[in-house]
């Protein structure tokens, strides 16, 4: 039984003995820094079944507690808040029951429900870019906090490795590329097609320019410019299985391929299984054809296939067209029920994509209840805002976006510079210290995304990511090596049991330690309800923090009180632990010295 279990147990127990009624809920929040206590009682919200004065009420149950609750020592009453002051003596037990624990926080690893986690999903027309970043590392972590959580999770994405996109970069490539490949040039694969991707464009637009100039509509000049018309035929050859196309499409797909992998290994991402858009285009026409028969969907006059969702506050949504060609909204019902029979212990998913999607995943998911999937109850659109960069908005047809990998590179450059200024590395081999830019500049970039509301669009500023003072990823990895030092200085045995030792009282700063691991468990629970690394994040810098001030305040390893002495070692190992945990959580690596 938690703590706030058991105080909700003794205060209800409090207000039937002293009132002779009973509470449905107690409210309870942690007590403010500037009054006495560690944990407040709101006394208002019981003034609709106990009547009387609030300071008074306030007053008994606080009595009541302190005599039959061993957990209170003592407390106070401002207005209607009792102030409730917990006793050291259930710190330490509690501090001694989580001090050896391997896997503090996390659940047992199966214990709930398998959910699919995905994210990323790629075209194969460009490299990855900021807005991947926040998508990967949103999804990654997502699914890390539902494995701590006790979920089996799967981790996938699906590729977008067909249609005229990258039709485009093929032509391209076909008229300007001479042959070159990624070996020949040097250059990373998917970089290579990104190029042609951005060759395709400007010769395009060119030729939209010459049209317009010789008196033809600008909008008839899009629709007939011959390097468009020339894509809308390679994408028909491909779809008509043309070996010739089929051959450079699997060849530059599979650079791009190469090129990801690069980029998912440098970011610290992976997938237990991928699906390619190639192999689903053409799944949930039969789902279609199920739906209409149930009379989920309708036909129209001109043959096409709908669903009405006006009854829901929506609209009607085409589902195939009069052609009998599917929409993305059909090969996404497919997917997902393809997925369920891939994977049959699935109970949910996660979608991690832009808000830009939001009424799609809602049409989607309602779609899939009204076909009659239980699981659909179960399905969650992880919607995020874009990411900014002080430079302006990307495009990525006109080359101007802000590539995954050069952002990555940028990241270790700046650790690398702010280190230097600052001496840190000093008695480090070359090789150990581009592993530390790495994981700095790593820490930086994640943590600062990780730690906003997914969505919220933020602003993404390189150098105060890195900041070593501020609410920051390296602030957090600086002070878990500088915990692994005090540590390696310690130089005695600190295996005795927390409750055996002699203490006086707690310090205030060893107090807030501990009350910061007690909310751990809590925290990873919240975080994989709400689908959000950023509690996690939040967390692990208010417990990294609280341990800078105590570090500040309180003597450690030159504490003439041998037990106290061995008590701020364990306390500083476990906070060095969950400090650590958090971090992996976010995907975040926490060098052992900096």
């Amino acid at each position: 039984m938690s703590l706030e279990q058991r105080l909700t147990e003794k205060v209800i127990a409090a207000v039937a003995a002293n009132h002779g009624v009973t509470l449905d809920n107690v409210e309870l929040q942690p007590t403010r820094k500037e009054f006495t206590g560690d944990i407040t009682v709101v006394v208002f919200p019981m003034l609709r079944l106990v009547k009387g004065n609030p300071v008074a009420i306030g007053e008994g149950i606080g009595r009541y507690l302190v005599e039959h609750c061993e957990e209170v020592s003592d407390f106070n009453v401002i207005k209607g808040f009792l102030n409730l002051v917990v006793s050291d003596a259930y710190y330490l037990s509690f501090f001694e029951g989580i001090r050896k624990a391997r896997d503090y926080g996390l659940e047992k690893a199966g214990s709930k429900g398998a959910v699919m986690v995905e994210y990323s999903s790629p075209n194969t027309n460009k490299p990855l870019h900021l807005g991947h970043i926040r998508n990967n590392l949103l999804g990654y972590s997502v699914a890390e906090i539902l494995k701590a959580a006790g979920h089996k999770v799967y981790k996938t994405q699906i590729i977008n490795d067909r249609g005229i996109h990258i039709c485009k970069s093929m032509l391209a490539w076909q008229k300007f590329g001479k042959g070159e490949t990624p070996e020949s040039t040097g250059v990373k694969g998917d970089k290579l097609v990104g190029n042609y991707y951005v060759a395709f464009d400007k010769a395009y637009k060119e030729e939209v320019r010459q049209l317009e100039a010789s008196g033809m509509d600008a909008k008839e000049a899009e629709r007939e410019a011959p390097m468009l018309k020339e894509a809308q035929d390679l994408l028909r050859r491909w779809e008509a299985g043309d070996p010739e196309v089929v051959s450079l499409w699997e060849t530059m797909n599979g650079w791009v391929y190469e090129g990801f992998e690069q980029t998912y290994r440098e970011m610290g991402v992976d997938f237990d299984t991928l699906y390619y858009e190639s192999d689903t285009y053409l799944l949930g026409k039969d789902v279609v054809a199920e739906g209409l028969e149930k009379g989920v969907f309708f036909r129209k006059d001109d043959g096409s296939v709908w669903i009405d969702l006006t009854g829901d506050g929506l609209d009607e949504k085409i589902v195939l067209r009069a052609d009998g060609t599917a929409v993305y909204m059909t090969q996404d019902i497919g997917t997902a029920i393809q997925r369920v029979k891939d994977y049959p212990d699935i109970e949910g998913m996660v979608y991690t994509v832009g808000n830009e999607q939001d009424y799609h995943f809602k049409v989607l998911f309602l779609i899939l209840k009204k076909l009659g999937y239980t699981w659909a109850e179960r399905l969650f659109h992880l919607s995020y805002g874009m990411v900014d960069l002080p430079s302006g908005k990307m495009k990525s047809r006109e080359g101007t976006v802000v590539d995954a990998d050069d952002l990555m590179q940028e990241m270790a450059a700046t650790a690398e510079g702010i280190s230097g200024e600052l001496g840190k590395l000093e008695g480090f081999g070359e090789s150990e210290k581009q592993r530390l830019y790495h994981q700095i500049g790593m820490g930086a970039l994640k943590y600062f995304i990780l730690r906003v509301d997914p969505r919220k669009r933020m602003l993404f500023d390189p150098e105060e990511s890195v900041d070593f003072q501020g609410n920051t990823g390296p602030f957090i990895q600086y002070t878990y090596a500088r915990i692994q030092s005090i540590l390696r200085k310690a130089g005695f045995d600190d295996d005795r049991p927390a409750t055996g030792l002699i203490l006086e009282t707690l310090h205030d700063k060893e107090k807030q330690l501990l009350k910061d691991l007690e909310q751990f468990p809590a925290v990873v629970r919240q975080a994989a309800e709400q689908y959000s690394p950023a509690l996690v994040a939040n967390y692990t810098y208010d417990l990294v923090k609280d341990f800078n001030s105590f570090y500040q305040q309180v003597t450690i390893l030159g504490e003439e009180n041998p037990d106290h002495r061995t008590f701020r070692v364990q306390l500083a190992r476990k906070v060095g632990e969950v400090a650590r945990t958090g971090c992996a959580l976010l995907g975040i690596e926490t060098p052992e010295r900096m």
